[in-house]
């Protein structure tokens, strides 16, 4: 995929969805990649070391090279279309999230480390432990939007 397709399915607010891939096969590749991702992105949610949102973005992006249906169904849920619209818009997580993910994190892969008892697991769970933390803190933060009326206070004409 190009720079400028790229663009396309990642531009915001101009309301236009992107166009699905012109060669079927591709079409039915990014439909079953798209599929894998939304199961192991739905599986994420119950099971604690399977990240959720990386595997519904990937299913956006799968889907919207696949299927305009699949694109709009997944953009209408309640809990991944604003998810999936946050990154399209933003390229950033929003402020506060981070801390709670690096908390979590911790405290899933710190029991997981606790309860091995091999070594070599410990130092795998720690090392993985390790890259996502780094991958993770590489991602930006957006800072909530200031009103116009908190930064431009005026006083009364007279």
């Amino acid at each position: 995929m190009n720079r400028a397709a790229i663009e396309d399915t990642h531009r915001a607010g101009d309301g236009a969805l992107p166009a699905p891939h012109a060669s079927p096969i591709w079409r039915l590749v990014c439909l079953l990649l798209g599929g894998l991702a939304l199961a192991l992105g739905l599986a994420g949610v119950f099971l604690p070391l399977l990240p959720t949102t990386p595997f519904i973005l990937l299913a956006a992006a799968c889907f919207a090279r696949s299927s305009r249906r699949l694109y709009q169904w997944l953009l209408s849920r309640p809990h991944a279309g604003p998810i999936i619209r946050e990154w399209q818009t933003h390229r950033a997580m929003p402020a506060g999230v981070k801390p709670w993910v690096h908390l979590l994190m911790t405290l899933s892969f710190g029991t997981s480390i606790l309860t091995m008892s091999s070594p070599w697991h410990q130092l795998m769970l720690a090392s993985l432990w390790i890259l996502l933390a780094w991958m993770l803190w590489r991602i930006p933060v957006r800072q909530p939007a200031t009103s116009r009326q908190d930064s431009a206070v005026r006083a009364p004409d007279r």
